[in-house]
């Protein structure tokens, strides 16, 4: 009987210590901090270190140790859950602790089959904490060199010993979780959880009654996929994609975003599992994912759908046949950077059709598209410019662009890639190219048949992107130079800035004229005794006289250089006869280099000298030395002096001086724009819709390229000539994976 009490009593008195010792933890785990705020360092690691000692001594299966290590692990969490105490942690030796309770503790015998008090709940908050822990890539290591991997794959397979609760389906959430955090960017753990045989759980997990743990397990494998090719092999082999495709239709935003994102890595890189995926019937839910309630399945699907468009040609045309361009241009229109991003990846990539390059065109996407080329975001912008390549590979294409205002938008454009930069000078050429034969046809018929707005923007990309050949046509037999001029008359201060570049554009294509060419080496008549003849009474038979000095000639030579001398003495005026001829307006050097130039047929003009010079050509009909002079005082136009050089070319005729004064103020428009013409008077888009400069510019090219000036652009959505203010900038940002 005794012996029997003594059995009976042992119990009882392990139960009594336990349960004394429970109070005790108790109570200093009610003293304990469980907030970090307004907390010093060390009290806070006080705390911590109370937690881990506790959970260091209750692994154990009774009732008071399992609630003790459950509150202290609730506890940890709690702090974890601040990013600035997790180091504080680590450094406490929470790690060894917290992976030994991702254990269940072994029960005796005799209590197998009792009930156990918090079952899986222990494990559960462990596989927590580690996840925050695992947050801080630095410490991912050290987890799983504590061996969390073996542990957190056991967790996951604990739905098999027939226990479907919800606790155990916590556990596993909280398990796939954890691994989702530990492999995150970290090559080598992925590596290691596919050893330790974590992928064949997670898949088989993919079909949980439990919503919560597909998706768990969906975001783990989306994890060990990204860039581990052994990874995706196994995955597939797994026979996960069957299931993944039905995810992709579900209801619930959260399991079809995981399931696409599990999809869009694992296809990654990997044209093999790319086909495999499509073979599995991915495509048609995936373009219904575009239009999800969810921007990120939307962006998702989009970059997957521009995976699979490098698949093969077919694949492209499949995507656009079965409704995809809608939706994407839609996103296009998005206030999120990187849905329009995306969507404009995916257009890129299916633009590479000619036949999905007119209905892309065709169902609206060349305005949002350009709409991208004013966004601050590098990527952005390159991804827009990259689709608007394909798009203008298409010659039906060609027109829209030019009609809503594009080729000023890419000429306008400020982009901040190189890539980008490079794009948009292809796509510039590409358009070059187009433009001859049906499309150029087109572009004419439409500057007469279409509104105003549209007639002055053909004419205006014309301008830039014309062949030589057809400028004539373009600009004088279809009256492109007058939608140019009416440009110039403009009240925004930038469309005139367009007109300028534009006109200088058709006056640098010309290789036939000069604004100021240098003037013949020779008289008209090329008739002229030489150097040794200057100013030499050998063979005179006449002689001017300049500020009393006397300057000896032959009037054979000088009959031969200009109608003014031969009517001074062929007609009936008094120098005719006369030995001495008095000069009175011309000073000595003028009147020594005019003859020089007469008699040789060359003279050195500097600028010194070409004012007075010019004066005296004009005076005596000396065209070839005027158009030396014009071409010397042109290298000094500026912005100050250019009224000035403009009147000087009205009172001499010089021409050519006049077109280089003309084409100054083209190229030079945004600097000249703010000077006061008005006070100045001087009306200079009469000058230039003179006919005879119109024709000019176009037979004619202007050496050196005109400065862009800054101006409203001309493009808008609406159709509207008008000034077009900048778009908000968009936030950046592209997907990770």
């Amino acid at each position: 009987m005794a012996d029997d009490r003594r059995s009976y009593e042992q119990p009882a008195n392990s139960v009594r210590r336990s349960l004394k010792r429970k109070l005790e933890d108790e109570f200093i785990l009610d003293s304990l901090i469980v907030s970090s705020e307004d907390v010093s360092q060390e009290d806070l690691l006080t705390t911590i270190r109370a937690h881990v000692d506790v959970l260091r001594r209750t692994f154990s299966y009774t009732e008071a140790d399992r609630a003790l290590a459950k509150r202290s692990i609730y506890n940890l969490s709690e702090l974890a859950k601040d990013e600035d105490n997790v180091s504080l942690i680590i450094e406490s030796g929470a790690v060894p602790v917290l992976v030994h309770h991702l254990q269940e503790p072994q029960l005796p015998i005799e209590m197998v089959n009792c009930l156990r008090l918090y079952e899986h709940e222990v494990e559960k908050g462990s596989a927590f904490t580690l996840g925050l822990l695992a947050i801080k890539p630095e410490h991912q290591q050290t987890i799983v060199d504590a061996g969390a991997i073996p542990h957190l794959v056991a967790l996951l397979k604990r739905h098999k010993n027939g226990q479907k609760s919800r606790v155990v389906n916590g556990a596993i959430r909280k398990a796939a979780d954890a691994i989702t955090n530990l492999a995150h960017e970290n090559g080598k753990i992925k590596t290691f959880v596919r050893v330790e045989g974590g992928i064949p759980p997670l898949v088989e997990l993919l079909q949980s009654p439990d919503i919560k743990v597909q998706r768990a397990a969906a975001g783990a494998l989306r994890t060990l996929a990204f860039k581990n090719d052994e990874n995706k092999t196994q995955i597939v082999d797994c026979n996960a994609l069957p299931t993944l495709v039905l995810m992709l239709q579900s209801q619930d935003v959260n399991l079809h975003y995981e399931a696409v994102g599990v999809i869009g890595n694992l296809v990654h890189s990997s044209p093999k599992i790319k086909k495999e995926v499509l073979l599995a019937g991915a495509l048609q839910p995936v373009i219904e994912l575009l239009s999800s309630t969810c921007s990120e399945s939307q962006r998702e699907a989009a970059l997957l759908l521009g995976q699979f468009a490098t698949a093969d040609t077919d694949c492209k045309v499949h995507i656009v046949q079965r409704g995809a361009v809608g939706p994407l241009i839609e996103m296009l229109q998005s206030p999120d950077a990187q849905l329009k991003e995306m969507a404009a990846f995916a257009l890129g990539r299916l633009a590479q059709d000619t036949h999905n390059q007119a209905g892309i065109a065709h169902g609206g996407g060349i305005v949002p598209l350009l709409k991208l080329l004013d966004s601050k975001n590098g990527a952005l912008q390159h991804n827009g410019a990259f689709a608007l390549y394909g798009l203008v590979d298409n010659e039906d294409n060609v027109a829209d662009l030019i009609k809503v205002g594009g080729v000023q938008k890419l000429l306008d454009g400020e982009f901040i890639l190189q890539p980008t930069q490079d794009c948009v000078a292809k796509m510039l050429t590409r358009l070059e190219e187009k433009i001859n034969g049906r499309v150029l046809r087109h572009l004419l018929y439409l500057m007469h048949n279409t509104a105003t707005i549209i007639q002055r923007r053909i004419s205006l990309a014309l301008a830039h992107l014309c062949s030589p050949d057809d400028q004539k046509t373009i600009f004088v037999d279809n009256h492109g130079m007058d939608l140019l001029l009416e440009l110039l008359q403009s009240a925004h201060s930038k469309i005139r800035g367009y007109a300028c570049v534009a006109l200088c554009k058709l006056a640098e294509k010309s290789t036939t004229f000069s604004p100021v060419d240098v003037g013949p080496s020779s008289p008209v008549s090329q008739v002229y005794l030489g150097e040794q003849y200057v100013n030499n009474p050998t063979l005179s038979d006449v002689t001017f006289l300049i500020e009393g000095k006397k300057f000896y000639a032959h009037r054979i030579c000088l009959l031969a250089s200009s109608d003014a001398f031969r009517a001074m003495f062929n007609g009936g005026y008094r120098e005719k006869d006369a030995k001495d001829i008095k000069i009175p307006n011309i000073n000595w050097e003028t009147f020594e280099l005019m003859m020089r130039y007469i008699y040789t047929g060359s003279v050195e003009v500097n600028l010194r000298i070409a004012h007075d010079l010019i004066k005296a050509a004009d005076q005596y009909l000396l065209e070839g030395l005027k158009r030396l002079c014009e071409y010397t005082i042109a290298q000094d136009i500026t912005t100050d002096n250019i009224e000035l050089m403009y009147d000087l070319s009205e009172t001499f005729n010089a021409v050519s001086l006049r077109n280089a004064c003309i084409l100054f103020v083209l190229r030079h428009f945004h600097k000249l724009d703010s000077k006061p013409w008005k006070k100045l008077g001087r009306p200079w888009h009469r000058e230039i819709r003179r006919r005879e400069l119109s024709h000019r510019l176009i037979a004619g090219g202007y050496a050196g390229s005109p400065a862009s000036p800054e101006g409203d652009r001309l493009f808008t959505g609406e159709g509207e000539f008008e000034c077009q203010k900048e778009l908000p900038e968009m936030a950046s940002g592209a997907p990770e994976g």
